[in-house]
């Protein structure tokens, strides 16, 4: 209260000062005038001097007591949302956000306690920006008109129910214009439930039972783990059927693959490649990295990806790379060193060249077990 109280004093006192200054100049340019032929007159440089305190003053006190009012007559001022001056108080916002003023103003205007507007393509160009987590908001999330209440608890239902996706930010209207136009994303659980993760047809294949049999010889069990870019949950789905839990991270980037994953009862975590993973130390399994995990992320990106997935894997867990793509001469000089930095155990490497590759890119589909104890 003190504080508040005596910066209004001098705020009061730097504006008396400034009208009392421009008063003085006022006169005596009116003065001059009345003597002399009138022409431009030069200001003092004290009168300047004395003017750049009192505003660099004002912008010091202002900056650390920001005043909520908007100088209409200004053109470059931008009207800062309510919200998100009271959430700033509350919780710090990823420094990220402030990179993308605009995106962050636009995702925070809106009238709190009513629908929120629905603007998830707003959100994946914030999130994959950075600025992520993203600033609650007060309002109310939307929800399909006509959802289905009958839900399958089976991970490869026969189909997925159009009516709880909410479509109108996405060029498809339906799961079956997406099976129709990219039939390989997981949106036909169906087709999969019989060939996901099953079969074995080059040394680039793991099926699940073969890894379930190396972790049982190894006496590692296997309960919990997290599949890194992993769409609409195909693998969780498949591990699921094992009593094997897998949380799968995932991005609606063109497509609802989080509303997909949800429907066949998985658990889709809204988390782009950069984010640190919302698990404490130790706590799992596995760790899967699938096509999202490859050589367009950025080495130092990809460096604080492994040491993340280092943290969360328990003495014993698995890192699974599954159809780790890049140049044959960077897996050999900039990958393989990266990964060998962890210190695993190489329980499967094998490589093969991509079909169709005109820039000498490989495949990698690795199974490593970080120590017992380090």
């Amino acid at each position: 209260m003190g504080f508040s109280m005596g910066l209004n004093l001098v705020l009061l006192l730097a504006m008396v000062a400034t009208n009392i200054l421009s008063l003085y100049h006022l006169s005596s340019t009116t003065y001059q005038s009345q003597t002399k032929p009138p022409t431009q007159q030069q200001v003092p440089d004290y009168l300047i001097h004395q003017l750049q305190t009192i505003r660099a003053t004002i912008n010091h006190l202002t900056r650390h007591h920001p005043s909520t009012t908007i100088d209409t007559n200004s053109k470059t001022t931008t009207t800062i949302p309510q919200d998100l001056l009271l959430y700033s108080r509350l919780s710090p916002i990823a420094s990220s956000c402030h990179n993308h003023p605009d995106l962050l103003h636009n995702y925070m205007s809106y009238t709190p306690f009513t629908l929120c507007p629905h603007d998830t393509d707003l959100q994946e160009t914030l999130i994959l920006h950075g600025c992520h987590p993203l600033p609650r908001r007060r309002c109310f999330s939307r929800t399909p008109s006509k959802p289905s209440s009958s839900l399958s608890s089976n991970p490869f239902p026969s189909s997925l129910p159009d009516s709880n996706v909410i479509w109108s930010k996405y060029n498809c209207k339906s799961f079956s214009c997406l099976v129709q136009k990219s039939p390989n994303l997981g949106f036909d659980p169906a087709s999969e439930k019989s060939s996901s993760f099953l079969a074995f047809k080059s040394e680039l294949d793991l099926p699940v039972t073969q890894f379930l049999d190396l972790a049982k010889a190894a006496n590692s069990v296997i309960r919990l783990g997290i599949d890194v870019g992993g769409a609409t949950g195909s693998f969780a789905a498949r591990m699921k059927l094992y009593n094997i839990t897998i949380l799968t991270t995932t991005m609606n980037l063109g497509a609802p693959y989080s509303e997909a994953a949800a429907l066949r009862g998985l658990v889709p975590l809204h988390v782009p490649l950069q984010q640190r993973l919302p698990l404490f130390d130790g706590v799992l399994d596995l760790v899967r990295c699938g096509h999202a995990v490859n050589r367009w992320i950025p080495v130092l990106m990809m460096e604080f990806l492994f040491y993340d997935v280092d943290r969360v894997l328990r003495g014993g867990g698995y890192l699974w790379l599954d159809r780790f793509f890049s140049k044959a001469s960077d897996l050999e000089n900039v990958y393989g060193p990266l990964i060998g930095k962890l210190g695993y155990k190489k329980v499967k490497w094998a490589t093969a060249n991509k079909p169709n590759s005109k820039n000498g890119e490989v495949y990698l589909t690795a199974l490593l077990q970080k120590p017992v104890s380090k």
